[in-house]
């Protein structure tokens, strides 16, 4: 199981609708409004590094409002 932190930047006034929007999406674990650079930071989880990547490509970057996202994989070292 691979665990990430997506953080996201939203339209001006659109971060509480994306962080509900974003919280339905299978495979998200929490999606909360933050204060600072970005406006949403979600937890997400996949099996694999590749099923992380379409996560996000496919469902949370097409979630309207939102500008920008930086997605930082959970490691264990």
């Amino acid at each position: 199981m691979v665990q990430a932190y997506i953080l996201i930047q939203t339209e001006v006034g659109k971060a509480s609708a994306v962080a509900v929007t974003i919280a339905g999406i299978p495979g998200v674990l929490q999606a909360e409004d933050v204060t600072g650079p970005y406006d949403v930071i979600v937890r997400a989880e996949a099996d694999t590094v590749d099923d992380l990547g379409r996560l996000v490509v496919a469902k949370v970057q097409q979630v309207e409002g939102i500008t920008r996202t930086l997605t930082c994989p959970v490691v264990h070292l």
